[in-house]
Formats: structure tokens, sequence, C-alpha cells
């Protein structure tokens, strides 16, 4: 398992970056990153209702990463807010990036 200087662990199979994320749901708007211990904070206005949220987590980190949704995997924490994430053709520097970015920049 690797990890990043902001204290996020990740580790690479397959081409895909896999790593935890803690999301935020209700949030006033989507926003990913900093990153809270080891887990990258995920915000999206969705509530956790009908798999409504997941959905909404599924589109912020395509987004993020500039990857299509179906990129994007939830490997572990379907019902939870604690998950881990497979993103296929994701990039290590952007996870840096996302996982360094301060509250301010959101």
């Amino acid at each position: 398992m690797g990890g990043l200087s902001s204290g996020l662990d990740f580790h690479e199979r397959n081409g895909a970056l896999i790593f935890e994320i803690q999301v935020v749901p209700r949030a006033s708007r989507t926003a990913v990153g900093p990153s809270v211990g080891d887990r990258l904070r995920v915000a999206v206005t969705a509530p956790p209702v009908d798999g409504a949220a997941n959905a909404a987590v599924i589109e912020a980190l395509a987004g993020a990463f500039g990857v299509r949704r179906a990129a994007v995997t939830i490997v572990r924490g379907e019902r939870g807010r604690r998950k881990a994430v497979s993103i296929a053709g994701a990039s290590r520097a952007v996870l840096e990036r996302l996982a360094a970015r301060a509250t301010s920049d959101e």
C-alpha cells in the first residue's frame, strides 16, 4: 500500500487506484478533497437515499479525476459513509492534489 504526504493511503492494481473515502451527503455543494485522516473527503448534495449519494459520489470522483463514470467503482461500503473506491486510469498526481486541497479551495 502506498501513501501520500497528506497521509492518504492507496494502492494500485491493474491500472486502477484504490483508496478510502469519507462521504458527506446532503452537503451545500459537491466537492472532492481534502483528506480527512487516511481518507479522501467527498461531499455531495444528494441525500443517502436509494443510492442517490453513491451515484453522486461516482460522478464527483469521475469529474475530479477526469475519467468516465464507468471507471469509478465502489469496492466496499455501499451503505455507509466510509467507502473504498477503485478508479481505473486515475493519476496519483491528481489524488495527491485533491488530498492536499485546503478547505478554502473547495
